[in-house]
């Protein structure tokens, strides 16, 4: 089984922008092309989990979002990392259309979408890492038993709040990989 770092994306990976789904408007977060990177050298897999709800409210299509990953994707490779795979939860259950109004297992912090990476790339979920700008994301990877981490970056400064003592809070995406490559002394 394999330890992996799962990153949220909005507000964590990109600058968080309401229903963020064109190219031209995603914006990287300072460093973190950087963060990547350095989880890239580690023996982690590195995959994106998160919430797609503008799907859900028909602001944009699922084609969308697989488009917008296939550019972070090249983004990444391009600055030396990787990702190693995406997962994302378009239901809403009070304010989705169709079929994608749903009380789903996926959306963050319900544990689907880290049971299906679990099971595609055998993950050893309790020797991995959440990071995320919403207690929601910390609180999906402590349920599986997994270190949670919240960033100050996106919606994390106001979430910070509802964070106890022992939840390990870092300025960004960036700053965490810095504490991450001091940890394995490299």
């Amino acid at each position: 089984m394999k330890k992996c770092i799962f990153l949220d994306r909005d507000g964590n990976i990109n600058v968080e922008k309401d229903y963020l789904h064109r190219v031209e408007d995603f914006e990287f977060e300072e460093g973190a092309l950087e963060a990547i990177k350095v989880f890239s050298e580690s023996e982690y897999l590195i995959v994106v989990v998160t919430n797609q709800s503008g799907i859900a409210r028909g602001y944009y299509s699922e084609e969308d979002v697989k488009t917008l990953h296939d550019y972070l994707d090249r983004r990444v490779k391009e600055s030396g990392g990787r990702v190693d795979a995406y997962y994302y939860c378009p239901h809403h259950p009070e304010k989705g259309i169709g079929e994608y109004k749903q009380d789903c297992g996926c959306r963050k912090p319900e544990p689907g979408m880290f049971l299906q990476a679990k099971e595609d790339l055998d993950i050893d979920l309790e020797n991995s890492i959440m990071v995320g700008d919403k207690m929601s994301d910390v609180e999906a990877g402590r349920r599986l038993g997994m270190r949670g981490v919240l960033v100050r970056t996106g919606h994390g400064k106001s979430e910070e709040v509802k964070a106890g003592r022992d939840v390990e809070v870092y300025d960004s995406l960036y700053h965490f990989s810095k504490i991450f490559k001091e940890e394995r002394g490299s």
